[in-house]
C-alpha cells in the first residue's frame, strides 16, 4: 500500500446509503483538486453514463473505465468515484475480464485500472437514524437536494413516505451486513482507509474534508473555501419515526 505521503491517482469514497456520501463527493469536487467524484460504477447507472460519454454500444468495460477517467479527473490528475459495497463486486468482476492476469486480485486489478488508490470509509454511527433516512428515500425516490435547488427528479416516485418498522428493521440488518463486508475487505487486501464519520462531517464539513486531503496528499488551493453543494434532508418526520422505532423496540 502507497504511503501517505506518497502521490495518488486514484481514491473511491465507500459507503452504505444515506451516509452522506453525496454531500461529501460534492465537498470533495468544490477543492477543485480531489477529481469529480460520482457514482461512476453503480450498474444500473452504466448506461446513462455510456449515453453521457457517447459510447457506442460496443465499447468494452475497459472503454467505460477510460471515459470514467476523463470524466472524473481533475486537472492536477486525481480521479475520484463512489463505490456502494454490492457496486464493488461488479467492478472488480468486469476489471477481471479485461485483465484476466489479474482476476480475483481485487486491489491489483482496481490499481491496473486507476493507478495508485486509497480509500476513504465513510460510516454512520447512528444506524437507526441511517435507516429510517434510507427508508425514506426508498419509499419516495428523493435522494438528494442540491443547494442550487437541483434534486433527483426522474427517480422520484411521488409516493407519501409511511412509517414501517419492518422495513426499518431489515435496513438496519442489512446496513451491517455491508459495514462488516467492508472491513473484512478492507482487512483481506491490506487496505488501511481514512475513516470518516458521518457524524463528523455533519458537524464540520471543511474540517472533515480538509482531512481526506490531507490523507491524499492534496492541498487546497490558497484563497479557496470547501462548499457544500446538497442540503440536509433529515427532519422533523425523520425524528418522529426514530423515536416511535426507539419506543415500540423497548
Amino acid at each position: 500500500m502507497v504511503g501517505v505521503t506518497t502521490p495518488i491517482d486514484a481514491y473511491f469514497v465507500c459507503a452504505t446509503p444515506r451516509t452522506g456520501s453525496s454531500l461529501l463527493l460534492g465537498l470533495l469536487e468544490s477543492t477543485r483538486v480531489a477529481g469529480r467524484p460520482q457514482a461512476y460504477f453503480r450498474e444500473p447507472d452504466e448506461s446513462l453514463w455510456a449515453g453521457r460519454w457517447g459510447l457506442p454500444g460496443t465499447a468494452g468495460y475497459d472503454d467505460f473505465v477510460r471515459a470514467a477517467l476523463a470524466a472524473g479527473r481533475t486537472g492536477n490528475g486525481v480521479f475520484g468515484a463512489k463505490l456502494m459495497w454490492g457496486t464493488l463486486d461488479h467492478v472488480v468482476a468486469r476489471l477481471g475480464v479485461v485483465h484476466p492476469d489479474l482476476a480475483g486480485r481485487d486491489l491489483p486489478l482496481l490499481e491496473r485500472a486507476f493507478g495508485r488508490t486509497r480509500f476513504v470509509y465513510l460510516r454512520r454511527d447512528d444506524v437507526l437514524a441511517q435507516a429510517v433516512s434510507w427508508l425514506r428515500a426508498e419509499q419516495t425516490g428523493a435522494w438528494y437536494v442540491g443547494v442550487d435547488g437541483e434534486t433527483d427528479d426522474a427517480e422520484r416516485s411521488g409516493r407519501e413516505p409511511g412509517y414501517d418498522a419492518d422495513g426499518i428493521r431489515a435496513l438496519i440488518e442489512q446496513i451491517g451486513e455491508h459495514n462488516a463486508a467492508w472491513e473484512e475487505w478492507f482487512a483481506s487486501q491490506g487496505v488501511r482507509p481514512y475513516t470518516v464519520r458521518y457524524e463528523d462531517l455533519d458537524a464540520d464539513l471543511a474540517g472533515v474534508t480538509r482531512g481526506i486531503l490531507g490523507f491524499l496528499g492534496l492541498d487546497l488551493p490558497e484563497g479557496h473555501t470547501v462548499e457544500p453543494r446538497h442540503h440536509r434532508q433529515a427532519d422533523d418526520l425523520n425524528a418522529a419515526w426514530i423515536e416511535r422505532y426507539r419506543r415500540e423496540s423497548a
